[in-house]
């Protein structure tokens, strides 16, 4: 399954917020982490990460923190990933080790490479200044599935 990890979705989450406030002043890590609940420390590990890949700035001073290194619409969404995660892997047929017993007899390599790319192409085109336009909306939790409350006891009519 493709999932981003805590830190990536960290990465995006004071991404974002740095692009909100850019024209107000440098945030600390005290600051994004407070607003969203996240450990502060964890948040600094995650701004430290995105600076040393050029997408945010640190502000050294009394009024320093992080900013964005460039304007919003000229950072992916990918490019933070990356800078979080490493590479973005859907299968390891992709990858330079990417050799398996079924490498011969494969059907479904192809059709997964071609969904991928779609994926990188989506996150590489999705900027973080599409992220600060989209609107801040709370989600509720989704509710349980009540239709099988029990699912170990599945009959399939056999």
């Amino acid at each position: 399954m493709f999932k981003l990890s805590k830190k990536a979705d960290y990465g995006l989450i004071a991404v974002k917020h740095l692009a909100m406030h850019r024209q107000q002043h440098a945030c600390s890590a005290n600051e994004v982490a407070e607003e969203y609940g996240i450990s502060t420390t964890l948040m600094a590990k995650v701004l430290q990460k995105l600076t040393r890949a050029k997408i945010l700035l640190s502000v050294a001073g009394t009024n320093g923190g992080y900013k964005l290194s460039r304007d919003a619409k000229r950072i992916s969404a990918l490019e933070v990933v990356r800078a979080i995660d490493g590479p973005v892997i859907l299968t390891h047929c992709f990858t330079e080790h990417g050799v398996c017993d079924q490498s011969e007899n494969c059907t479904v390599r192809e059709p997964l490479r071609r969904v991928h790319e779609a994926i990188l192409e989506l996150l590489e085109n999705f900027t973080i200044n599409d992220l600060a336009e989209s609107p801040a909306v709370r989600l509720t939790q989704l509710p349980i599935a009540a239709a099988n409350p029990n699912p170990q006891r599945i009959h399939h009519g056999l």
